[in-house]
């Protein structure tokens, strides 16, 4: 297995092959017995270990390289509807993957575009409201003009030209956290 899509699809499978025996199955039931199978506690520690496309990287031993990978940012949200309608529907991401625990449980989820990718939470303890990420990026005012273009009644966000690092975009989310979409000057 090399990302947690494969562990997706063996999650389907499982769902899929229960409920051809007439043994019902939640999507997020087979997640966590996919989880367990390897060795996890949960879903969201197998998500995490494995990534979301690299493989893992073994352990390093006494003279060995460390090799660390990128790092995903969590960002707290308050409610599925407003975090759907700004990173999806607003700034373009997808929706990669969805968890929860049971129904009626926060949401953990993971969204991507392009090479960037966030996870969603609404449980408590997973980070600070009011967070901010610095994303590095090539064609900012080609994301600037897309973005005043939606017409997003809550944002509308512009370029400051002497941003640190360069030219930046800085987007507030409704659950007051910011990125910040840098462009290196020339």
């Amino acid at each position: 297995m090399r990302s947690f899509r494969d562990a997706k699809l063996m999650a389907r499978s499982l769902r899929e092959a229960m409920a051809a025996i007439q043994v019902p199955l939640s999507h997020s039931e087979a997640l966590e017995m996919v989880a367990r199978q390897f060795g996890y506690d949960n879903w969201n520690v197998l998500a995490a270990k494995i990534g979301a496309d690299a493989p893992e990287t073994p352990s390093a031993g006494p003279g060995e390289a460390i090799h660390l990978q990128t790092g995903i940012p969590i960002l707290r949200i308050f409610d599925e509807a407003k975090a759907k309608q700004f990173y999806l529907d607003f700034l373009g991401f997808r929706m990669d993957w969805d968890h929860r625990f049971a129904p009626g449980m926060p949401l953990y989820m993971q969204v991507s575009r392009s090479g960037l990718q966030l996870h969603l939470s609404e449980h408590h303890g997973d980070a600070s409201p009011g967070s901010t990420v610095f994303v590095w990026m090539e064609g900012i005012d080609a994301l600037h003009a897309e973005l005043i273009g939606k017409r997003y009644p809550y944002s509308r966000p512009g370029i400051e030209e002497d941003g640190p690092g360069g030219r930046t975009l800085q987007v507030p989310d409704p659950f007051g956290n910011r990125i910040r979409f840098c462009e290196k000057r020339e």
